[in-house]
């Protein structure tokens, strides 16, 4: 099953990093509200799925290691510029490529892991795949557009089949090797707060930096935090 997951979630990644490649100039504001959606599903999924399965696993260590993870993923930032929240503050003529590329994919391979580990309710996983995937779509659109402006379209294209493929290939190698490797299962089990920590972290960087100059809420990005919220939810409802 998870294979098929691993391979929606490298077509949803594809797909939505494509988007720059054909359309010139995305809709800032859409943008903004995309990612308002997608950072409020992400962050539902973890309080909703991650948080219990990890305090479920280790109640004495969990708040250590989620406190870590939101720390790593503000050093992770420093290399990144914040490209994983879906935009960068950069002068466009002064773009750090490789340094973005890097942390991107350190991001990307630490999510990916969480995915190839069993839960124990059946509805986590779905639920986890579905947040990052939604968390995937502003990210891979703005890869692809830095690189498209730096270095053009078949570099591009190149780059966004890697960064794609990152995150299915981390979920796929913890997969194996949990199963295989008891160590390895016990190793992953203490990432997935340190991913949740990351992802909280994340998640509430976007309310603040997404929508109107002052960072206020308007309608429609409440309209869009409601409605990955009341997704979130909706996913307790899988068996």
């Amino acid at each position: 099953m998870q294979l098929h997951y691993n391979l929606l979630l490298l077509i949803i990644t594809l797909a939505g990093g494509s988007i720059p490649l054909w359309l010139k100039k995305a809709n800032e504001k859409n943008m903004h509200y995309l990612l308002a959606f997608s950072g409020s599903f992400l962050l539902s999924i973890t309080f909703l799925h991650l948080l219990p399965e990890t305090f479920t696993d280790l109640p004495a260590r969990a708040g250590y290691l989620l406190l870590a993870g939101f720390f790593i993923q503000l050093i992770i930032q420093r290399f990144t510029h914040g490209a994983e929240h879906g935009h960068t503050h950069l002068d466009e003529h002064h773009i750090p490529l490789t340094s973005i590329l890097l942390g991107l994919s350190l991001h990307a391979f630490m999510e990916g892991m969480p995915l190839g580990f069993v839960y124990h309710i059946k509805g986590t996983t779905p639920s986890l795949y579905m947040a990052v995937a939604a968390h995937k779509l502003p990210e891979a659109m703005l890869v692809t557009s830095l690189v498209l402006h730096t270095r053009g379209r078949n570099t591009a294209i190149a780059v966004l089949f890697l960064f794609a493929l990152i995150t299915p290939a981390a979920s796929a190698l913890a997969g194996f090797a949990g199963e295989h490797y008891g160590a390895i299962q016990r190793a992953l089990m203490l990432l997935v707060p340190v991913v949740a920590g990351s992802f909280i972290h994340i998640a509430t960087t976007i309310f603040f930096e997404s929508g109107t100059r002052l960072h206020s809420m308007n309608r429609r990005k409440t309209l869009a935090i409601l409605t990955g919220v009341a997704l979130g939810l909706l996913t307790l409802m899988i068996e």
